[in-house]
Protein backbone atom coordinates (compact mmCIF):
# COMPACT_ATOMS: atom_id res chain seq x y z
CA UNK A 1 0.00 0.00 0.00
CA UNK A 2 1.54 3.36 -0.98
CA UNK A 3 1.88 6.37 1.29
CA UNK A 4 -0.35 9.41 0.89
CA UNK A 5 1.15 12.26 -1.13
CA UNK A 6 0.53 15.98 -1.15
CA UNK A 7 -2.25 17.22 -3.40
CA UNK A 8 -0.24 20.45 -3.72
CA UNK A 9 2.55 18.93 -5.85
CA UNK A 10 1.01 20.57 -8.91
CA UNK A 11 0.34 23.91 -7.20
CA UNK A 12 0.56 26.57 -9.93
CA UNK A 13 3.50 28.97 -9.76
CA UNK A 14 4.83 27.55 -6.48
CA UNK A 15 8.24 28.96 -5.64
CA UNK A 16 10.93 26.39 -4.96
CA UNK A 17 14.02 26.79 -2.84
CA UNK A 18 16.35 23.97 -3.70
CA UNK A 19 13.75 21.40 -4.62
CA UNK A 20 11.32 22.13 -1.77
CA UNK A 21 8.05 23.96 -2.41
CA UNK A 22 7.32 27.26 -0.70
CA UNK A 23 3.53 27.20 -0.47
CA UNK A 24 1.00 29.72 0.87
CA UNK A 25 -0.43 28.97 4.32
CA UNK A 26 -3.38 30.19 6.36
CA UNK A 27 -1.70 32.15 9.14
CA UNK A 28 -1.58 35.33 11.14
CA UNK A 29 2.05 34.76 12.12
CA UNK A 30 4.42 37.22 10.51
CA UNK A 31 6.83 35.79 7.99
CA UNK A 32 7.62 35.36 4.31
CA UNK A 33 4.85 32.88 3.47
CA UNK A 34 2.06 34.08 1.25
CA UNK A 35 -1.32 33.97 2.95
CA UNK A 36 -3.55 31.26 1.53
CA UNK A 37 -7.27 31.53 0.89
CA UNK A 38 -9.00 30.69 4.21
CA UNK A 39 -11.61 28.63 2.33
CA UNK A 40 -9.01 26.25 0.87
CA UNK A 41 -6.76 23.74 2.57
CA UNK A 42 -3.06 24.38 2.90
CA UNK A 43 0.04 22.23 3.46
CA UNK A 44 -0.44 22.41 7.23
CA UNK A 45 -4.00 21.04 7.00
CA UNK A 46 -2.66 18.31 4.75
CA UNK A 47 0.15 17.49 7.18
CA UNK A 48 -2.27 17.10 10.08
CA UNK A 49 -4.66 15.03 7.94
CA UNK A 50 -1.97 12.70 6.61
CA UNK A 51 0.35 12.47 9.62
CA UNK A 52 -1.12 9.43 11.34
CA UNK A 53 -1.53 7.41 8.14
CA UNK A 54 1.89 8.32 6.74
CA UNK A 55 3.73 7.79 10.02
CA UNK A 56 3.15 4.06 9.54
CA UNK A 57 5.32 3.98 6.41
CA UNK A 58 9.05 3.35 6.27
CA UNK A 59 9.33 4.29 2.60
CA UNK A 60 7.96 7.33 0.83
CA UNK A 61 8.30 7.97 -2.88
CA UNK A 62 8.73 11.70 -3.44
CA UNK A 63 6.46 12.78 -6.30
CA UNK A 64 7.03 16.53 -6.22
CA UNK A 65 8.31 19.56 -4.32
CA UNK A 66 5.28 19.72 -2.00
CA UNK A 67 6.04 16.14 -0.88
CA UNK A 68 9.46 17.32 0.31
CA UNK A 69 7.81 20.00 2.44
CA UNK A 70 5.24 17.46 3.67
CA UNK A 71 8.04 15.12 4.81
CA UNK A 72 9.75 17.87 6.83
CA UNK A 73 6.44 18.85 8.44
CA UNK A 74 5.47 15.25 9.28
CA UNK A 75 8.86 14.76 10.94
CA UNK A 76 8.31 18.00 12.88
CA UNK A 77 4.92 16.72 14.13
CA UNK A 78 6.68 13.54 15.30
CA UNK A 79 9.20 15.64 17.22
CA UNK A 80 6.36 17.69 18.74
CA UNK A 81 4.52 14.60 19.95
CA UNK A 82 7.74 13.15 21.36
CA UNK A 83 8.40 16.42 23.22
CA UNK A 84 4.91 16.46 24.74
CA UNK A 85 5.10 12.74 25.53
CA UNK A 86 8.43 13.14 27.33
CA UNK A 87 6.86 15.29 30.05
CA UNK A 88 6.55 13.61 33.42
CA UNK A 89 2.86 14.50 33.62
CA UNK A 90 0.61 15.31 30.66
CA UNK A 91 0.97 19.04 29.99
CA UNK A 92 -1.99 21.39 29.97
CA UNK A 93 -2.96 23.06 26.73
CA UNK A 94 -1.14 26.25 27.75
CA UNK A 95 2.03 24.35 28.72
CA UNK A 96 1.93 22.40 25.44
CA UNK A 97 1.48 25.62 23.48
CA UNK A 98 4.53 27.17 25.15
CA UNK A 99 6.64 24.03 24.71
CA UNK A 100 5.78 23.58 21.04
CA UNK A 101 6.18 27.27 20.23
CA UNK A 102 9.67 27.15 21.73
CA UNK A 103 10.44 24.00 19.75
CA UNK A 104 9.20 25.61 16.53
CA UNK A 105 11.54 28.60 16.80
CA UNK A 106 14.58 26.73 18.12
CA UNK A 107 17.48 26.33 15.76
CA UNK A 108 16.95 23.49 13.28
CA UNK A 109 18.81 22.12 10.26
CA UNK A 110 17.64 22.81 6.70
CA UNK A 111 18.63 21.07 3.46
CA UNK A 112 22.30 21.57 2.87
CA UNK A 113 23.23 21.73 6.57
CA UNK A 114 25.58 18.93 7.64
CA UNK A 115 23.13 17.61 10.27
CA UNK A 116 19.98 17.66 8.10
CA UNK A 117 18.67 14.07 8.20
CA UNK A 118 17.52 13.84 4.57
CA UNK A 119 20.23 15.65 2.57
CA UNK A 120 20.31 12.83 0.00
CA UNK A 121 16.75 13.69 -1.09
CA UNK A 122 16.93 17.49 -1.01
CA UNK A 123 18.79 20.00 -3.14
CA UNK A 124 20.88 22.62 -1.42
CA UNK A 125 19.48 26.18 -1.70
CA UNK A 126 21.19 28.04 -4.52
CA UNK A 127 22.44 30.95 -2.41
CA UNK A 128 22.82 32.14 1.15
CA UNK A 129 19.80 34.39 0.64
CA UNK A 130 17.71 31.39 -0.47
CA UNK A 131 18.90 29.39 2.55
CA UNK A 132 17.98 32.23 4.91
CA UNK A 133 14.59 32.64 3.23
CA UNK A 134 13.94 28.87 3.58
CA UNK A 135 14.90 28.93 7.27
CA UNK A 136 12.57 31.90 7.91
CA UNK A 137 9.73 30.31 5.90
CA UNK A 138 10.09 26.97 7.72
CA UNK A 139 10.12 28.75 11.10
CA UNK A 140 6.84 30.45 10.24
CA UNK A 141 5.30 27.18 8.99
CA UNK A 142 6.52 25.31 12.09
CA UNK A 143 4.97 27.94 14.37
CA UNK A 144 1.61 27.69 12.59
CA UNK A 145 1.79 23.89 12.56
CA UNK A 146 2.57 23.79 16.29
CA UNK A 147 -0.41 26.05 17.05
CA UNK A 148 -2.80 23.94 14.97
CA UNK A 149 -1.39 20.70 16.41
CA UNK A 150 -2.16 21.88 19.95
CA UNK A 151 -5.73 22.56 18.85
CA UNK A 152 -5.99 18.98 17.51
CA UNK A 153 -4.39 17.47 20.62
CA UNK A 154 -6.72 19.24 23.04
CA UNK A 155 -9.90 19.27 20.94
CA UNK A 156 -11.81 16.92 23.26
CA UNK A 157 -11.84 19.41 26.15
CA UNK A 158 -10.43 17.04 28.78
CA UNK A 159 -7.34 19.15 29.41
CA UNK A 160 -5.08 16.25 28.43
CA UNK A 161 -3.58 15.48 25.02
CA UNK A 162 -5.64 13.11 22.88
CA UNK A 163 -4.62 9.50 23.25
CA UNK A 164 -5.40 9.03 19.54
CA UNK A 165 -2.62 11.46 18.68
CA UNK A 166 -0.22 10.55 21.46
CA UNK A 167 -0.28 6.91 20.39
CA UNK A 168 1.96 8.03 17.51
CA UNK A 169 4.62 9.69 19.67
CA UNK A 170 7.09 6.83 19.24
CA UNK A 171 6.38 6.18 15.55
CA UNK A 172 9.08 7.44 13.24
CA UNK A 173 8.06 8.28 9.69
CA UNK A 174 10.67 6.73 7.39
CA UNK A 175 12.54 5.76 10.60
CA UNK A 176 13.86 9.33 10.74
CA UNK A 177 13.80 12.30 13.05
CA UNK A 178 14.69 15.92 12.44
CA UNK A 179 16.48 15.91 15.76
CA UNK A 180 14.64 19.00 16.96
Amino acid sequence: MPAYHSSLNEYPDARQVGNMAVLPIKTKIRGPAQVADPEEGDIIDETLDLFRANSLFRNFEIKGPADRLLIVLILFVSDCLAKIGSARTPPSKLEATKTLNTLSVDSFPIPGDANFALNAHYAVPASRADAEFLRTYLTQVRQELAARLVECLYADGTGKPSKWWMAFQKRRFMNRSLGS
